[in-house]
């Protein structure tokens, strides 16, 4: 190799190499690899069409959930012993930076292999062959604090000691990403201890290396990023329909309003009203509003088979047809006609799902108790903390997505289970577990003109914290 300058050949010249003792190898060092495998596979559905770049002998993709997998490595020896090891999976020899396959993948991987890049922004940008609007990247790579620790293990005989290589900060990686336009939506880090030790292990990698402070020293760091794709403003102006699911509880009064209210939008508007155990006549004066305005709206109504907000948009959702799936809360202090916004954010692919926030702009004098503000700007804090993207008002009833993303969530529901009351939580982690973007829409938040709240302060906000709670249990401590 040459003393200062790597080319292509001479890591390819080291990887075939390597790749005589290679699985043997990587089995031993199985404990560290195989976190990176379980973190990756949170992310990744069973039906995903999956593509690694920079296989190796091919024990991460082999592991990764998925129904369609492909690997490619630059190193002939690597994808030999790739192919005699895992034959039901298709492997091809070329280099990231002439990747020969048209398919178009769900997930794109690129795990510790960044480093051995001779151009990093070039390979980004060959990416967009096997990409389709909605493809995750997920790339994997040392961090470059651990440089001299890495160094003094290879040194030590710990490590099997590798060609000099790139370390990249995660900020000069999401400025890359940018520059062959995709962008950076998470980023995490994990692991603090890479060998296995009984207890030890465990302790320091499961639990400490996720807290603050200690995560950004810790080995291995994620970046998730997407295609910068936006769609033209005249054609997504009308190109999905919508369905938009108003849970109603004794809100009489607002029902004929939140029909005149809400403006025309996309290709379609479906308004489903689900109405939850009402001791007023909220159910009546939805069969007549439908009624009444029948010839100008698509108004469906049901009553819902359980209780609470979250069984209400589940019922709703259950016979929606729109493209696009919207909630908008009956007491109207999330007002209708921002509903535009959120169909725009979504249409042009700014974000996968959509949350509102009252956060933002002031708020009117009795639209939100105190200790309701006070409650939700820690859990603000606390989830996005939680779910690794800012996440500013977790309880804002309006949030946004596509019934497509919704039919997933369901089929991996059974991940947290039926914890969820209100609905929001149900979606916001369900979101997360799919991995997708999550993006904050300011709304303007108003003063409720009708009835009274359906939210205990107290009740729920311990109800909140306990699922808080078991979140953690399940995203950052699993």
């Amino acid at each position: 190799m040459k003393a200062n300058t790597l080319t292509r050949e001479d890591y390819q010249s080291y990887f075939d190499r390597v790749a005589v003792d290679r699985v043997k190898y990587r089995r031993g060092k199985r404990y560290y690899w195989d976190s990176i495998t379980r973190y990756c596979n949170f992310f990744i559905e069973p039906t995903a069409t999956v593509l690694e770049i920079g296989c190796g002998t091919g024990e991460l993709i082999a592991d990764i959930k998925g129904s369609n997998k492909v690997g490619i490595d630059f190193s002939a020896a690597m994808i030999e012993k790739a192919r005699k090891q895992f034959p039901q999976i298709e492997f091809i020899n070329c280099a990231a930076e002439e990747i020969s396959t048209t398919q178009k993948f769900d997930v794109i991987i690129l795990s510790n292999l960044i480093g051995f890049l001779e151009d990093i922004q070039l390979v980004f940008n060959k990416l967009h062959k096997v990409c389709h609007a909605d493809t995750k990247i997920i790339i994997t790579h040392f961090n470059h604090f651990w440089e001299p620790l890495i160094k003094m293990a290879e040194f030590l005989h710990l490590k099997k000691k590798e060609p000099r290589q790139s370390w990249i900060s995660k900020k000069d990686l999401t400025n890359l990403l940018y520059l062959a336009d995709f962008e950076v939506y998470r980023q995490n880090s994990s692991m603090l201890f890479p060998y296995y030790i009984p207890i030890v292990s465990s302790f320091l990698n499961k639990f400490i290396s996720r807290l603050p402070l200690f995560n950004a020293l810790a080995i291995n760091q994620y970046t998730f990023a997407r295609p910068n794709v936006r769609a033209n403003k005249e054609s997504a102006a009308e190109k999905y329909s919508t369905t938009i699911v108003i849970p109603a509880r004794n809100e009489s009064g607002n029902i004929e309003n939140a029909i005149k209210r809400i403006p025309k939008f996309g290709k379609h508007i479906e308004i489903i009203f689900v109405e939850g155990n009402s001791t007023d006549d909220t159910w009546e004066r939805i069969l007549e509003v439908e009624n009444k305005y029948k010839d100008t709206h698509c108004i469906k109504a049901i009553r819902q088979p359980g209780k609470g907000k979250g069984d209400a948009v589940r019922a709703g959702y259950q016979i929606a047809t729109g493209d696009i799936l919207m909630i908008l809360d009956a007491d109207l202090t999330v007002p209708p006609e921002q509903l535009p916004k959120f169909y725009e954010a979504l249409a042009l692919n700014k974000g996968d799902f959509i949350n509102g926030t009252r956060l933002i702009y002031p708020l009117e004098k009795n639209a939100m108790r105190f200790l309701n503000t006070v409650g939700n700007k820690f859990f603000s804090v606390a989830f996005s903390w939680l779910m690794e993207q800012p996440i500013k008002d977790t309880l804002c009833g309006t949030k946004v997505m596509f019934r497509k993303d919704y039919l997933k969530l369901v089929d991996n529901r059974s991940y947290f289970g039926d914890f969820d009351p209100f609905g929001d939580f149900d979606l916001l982690f369900g979101a997360f577990k799919l991995n997708l973007k999550i993006i904050d829409m300011p709304i303007r938040y108003q003063e409720r003109t009708y009835g009274d709240t359906n939210i205990s302060r107290f009740k729920h906000g311990l109800l909140l914290l306990r699922m808080w709670i078991f979140a953690l249990l399940k995203i950052k401590f699993k």
